[in-house]
């Protein structure tokens, strides 16, 4: 996905006629703590009422965790950055769900996914997960999956717009920009390099 233009602007284009569907494609990056934050303590309750038991839970929680950093990666490399041939309405469709991202990275209000895409994705990840693991484990895996994507979409609005003094911080921020400025190929990891560092598609740092 090479990209040919990008805007400092702090607001992006105007994406669709209907003023409905435009408020519902930008969000306040405070959104998805109200909506997940709730959804977590259910969890986290949920998973004692059961007597899922403490290290059970936590071991849950920690594999949840990690689990969102592998998917974080797939989804952003596979999914958002996936740019169909030739086909002006899949482009439509790249370019609302990512593609306006990459063009106006600075939009203060198009830096974490609308509820009207994270529900849906979260919901679906519940029922694949619940799915695949022993009965009630989900309790504790599913809230350390959701913070794992809290922390993704926040730390992405930071990265954007906040300025770090920490060298830990410095070195996720220079990262994602790297993969807005020099190579949206590359560096597909926002929360973590982790996964760049092992399916090779980091940028070589001096």
């Amino acid at each position: 996905m090479k990209k040919k233009y990008i805007s400092n602007s702090q607001e992006s284009v105007r994406m669709f006629k209907s003023d409905l569907l435009e408020s519902l494609s930008k969000v306040h990056f405070t959104v998805p703590l109200f909506i997940f934050v709730p959804v977590i303590a259910f969890c986290i309750y949920k998973s004692f009422v059961l007597s899922l038991g403490v290290v059970a839970f936590f071991g849950l929680f920690i594999l949840g965790l990690f689990v969102w950093t592998l998917v974080e990666y797939i989804m952003h490399r596979f999914v958002f950055h996936y740019v169909p041939a030739d086909k002006p309405w899949a482009m439509r469709l790249h370019f609302i769900f990512h593609g306006v991202h990459h063009d106006y990275p600075s939009d203060a209000k198009r830096l974490v996914l609308p509820p009207s895409v994270s529900i849906p994705l979260a919901t679906g990840f519940y029922f694949l997960f619940n799915a695949i693991l022993p009965v009630n484990d989900i309790w504790g895996f599913f809230p350390g999956f959701i913070l794992g994507y809290l922390f993704y979409d926040i730390s992405h609005y930071a990265i954007h717009h906040f300025n770090f003094k920490g060298n830990i911080w410095k070195k996720i921020k220079q990262h994602h920009m790297l993969h807005h400025y020099q190579d949206p190929d590359k560096g597909y990891g926002v929360s973590s390099p982790l996964w760049d560092k092992i399916f090779r598609s980091d940028f070589i740092k001096k």
